[in-house]
């Protein structure tokens, strides 16, 4: 977008473009994800979104590809991740026994942090190359991964033919508000990432106060995707088993800490270091949310309850930015990234009073 447009703007407008589908469709596609087959739903989101990108790739070869064409196909785009994300999530328990269940979330959370890590490097050297070799490697990627999608042989669950009704829509929110484990987690994680957005801010850092270039942004980039890595794995291999809920607090509160630690930074290396420890302990927090919603929500719900916590995510790094950008810019890049760790740290303390049913839990199972 920014190749053809050369406007900041318009950049933006892609990622508001896959926001909004998300936004809209959330009670949908929970009554989706919970009535029909999860692999199938991933299957044909991801064989539309290797349409979306041959789209893409056809219009540039043709020549016709401007601004409208892009964001349209980020509007589709959304649309289908809005489907495929809580049908991938509902799906997993059906994959793995609940005994490795963690063991099964860490390490898909492994292979996100993983692509996460190689996926922007190989983007910018095939773009190096021309846009077309990106789209031609994302169509083909795409079509191998739907194929390989519909070969998953899953537990065949008979669920009760429930009628839609309006009540039905909302039964996703309505479980979440009446499971206070849930909702506690889902919510602290909420104003956590909410609260402590300071990688948003990473070409602030950068160039004004760290005085590196692209190479030093590009690195810090990369810290959280590491430091997430490293710790996904460590959870693969020694799951946890006792005092979830202090471990999931400590968390939080090392991410807030390791937030404030980061904006008082004035070396690079320093600053690498702060945000391995956040994106280390962000993912500490993911795997005990992830696993408590799938643990804690029956099979006929875990699609509108997953559509939930996908709404909480996104809106969550979404606003995070937006709240962070906008603090920087009243008070300053330093004052904003402090506050914002320094509310992380505030929340966790405030929830362990307000949550009391998250505080006593001990076990990702327990009830």
């Amino acid at each position: 977008m920014y190749a053809l447009t050369h406007d900041a703007f318009s950049l933006g407008l892609v990622g508001l473009a896959q926001f909004i589908p998300m936004v809209l469709l959330t009670l949908v596609v929970g009554q989706v994800a919970d009535r029909f087959d999860r692999r199938k739903i991933i299957f044909m989101c991801q064989l539309i979104e290797a349409g979306i990108a041959g789209f893409l790739l056809y219009g540039n070869h043709a020549g016709w590809l401007g601004r409208e064409q892009i964001l349209l196909a980020a509007t589709i785009l959304g649309a289908c991740r809005a489907f495929e994300g809580p049908s991938s999530s509902a799906l997993l328990p059906q994959l793995v026994p609940k005994t490795i269940l963690q063991k099964a979330i860490a390490w898909s959370t492994s292979a996100g942090q993983t692509a996460q890590i190689l996926g922007p490097s190989l983007g910018g050297l095939l773009f190096s190359l021309g846009p077309a070799f990106v789209y031609s490697t994302a169509t083909i990627a795409l079509l191998v991964s739907s194929i390989l999608t519909l070969l998953i042989r899953v537990e065949r669950i008979v669920r009760k033919s429930e009628p839609v009704s309006f009540r039905s829509i909302f039964l996703g929110l309505e479980f979440v508000y009446r499971h206070p484990v849930i909702l506690g987690t889902i919510s602290l994680d909420l104003f956590a990432v909410l609260l402590g957005g300071a990688t948003a801010l990473l070409p602030i850092f950068a160039r004004d106060i760290l005085h590196t270039g692209p190479w030093g942004l590009g690195l810090m980039r990369t810290a959280p995707a590491v430091g997430a890595l490293l710790m996904s794995m460590v959870l693969a291999n020694f799951p946890l088993r006792k005092a979830i809920a202090p471990i999931l607090f400590c968390a939080i509160s090392v991410f807030g800490i390791a937030t404030m630690l980061f904006a008082l930074s004035t070396n690079l290396i320093l600053s690498m270091i702060a945000l391995i420890i956040i994106g280390a302990s962000d993912v500490v927090s993911v795997v005990i949310r992830s696993s408590l919603v799938q643990l804690q929500t029956p099979d006929e719900m875990r699609g509108r309850v997953n559509a939930v916590n996908f709404l909480f995510i996104g809106t969550s790094n979404q606003l995070g930015e937006f709240e962070s950008g906008t603090l920087a810019g009243l008070m300053g890049t330093v004052p904003a990234a402090f506050i914002g760790g320094l509310g992380t740290v505030l929340v966790a303390g405030l929830w362990v009073f307000l949550f009391p049913s998250l505080r006593r839990i001990r076990s990702l199972s327990e009830r």
